[in-house]
């Protein structure tokens, strides 16, 4: 078995990516891995708020993600650009074991029109990836878990 020291999880803060951070926080516990929480932000992504005022709320919500177990050591890092990319980029420079994320389970056309970030980095990941789904029959909320204008 490789040994996992080092698990990145990306987030988007959706529901997908909240299911896959369990699966990410339980394999930091039991491989005793470091836990780097990253989130890519995107500037054309969002046009209602000026670029640095959303840069700093994505930046704050980042950082109050926590494991409630403190024996796992935490970092988080803000990338910025194509979220694929980006998290390829990282993972590689940084030396990533494994990388958790969530994946929206979508296929035939809806994956092809929609596109697949998941996708993208399984296939071109130095490492191995683990995409996390939500569970069979659980629909995602209609709307965003977190909104520009409140808190999480």
């Amino acid at each position: 078995m490789m040994p996992i020291k080092r698990i990145l999880y990306p987030t988007d803060f959706s529901s997908y990516s909240n299911q896959a951070y369990f699966h990410a926080v339980a394999q930091a516990e039991v491989h005793g891995a470091n836990l780097i929480v990253a989130y890519v932000f995107n500037p054309g992504q969002d046009e209602k708020q000026d670029v640095e005022s959303s840069r700093r709320y994505w930046r704050n919500q980042l950082e109050q993600i926590a494991p409630s177990n403190t024996d796992i050591p935490v970092d988080h890092v803000f990338l910025e650009g194509d979220p694929a990319t980006e998290i390829i980029r990282y993972a590689r420079d940084a030396g990533i074991d494994l990388i958790v994320m969530g994946t929206h389970g979508r296929t035939g056309i809806d994956r092809l029109l929609v596109g697949s970030v998941t996708e993208k980095v399984m296939r071109e990941a130095h490492c191995s990836v683990l995409a996390v789904k939500l569970p069979k029959g659980v629909s995602a909320p209609a709307k965003p878990d977190v909104e520009l204008t409140g808190k999480r």
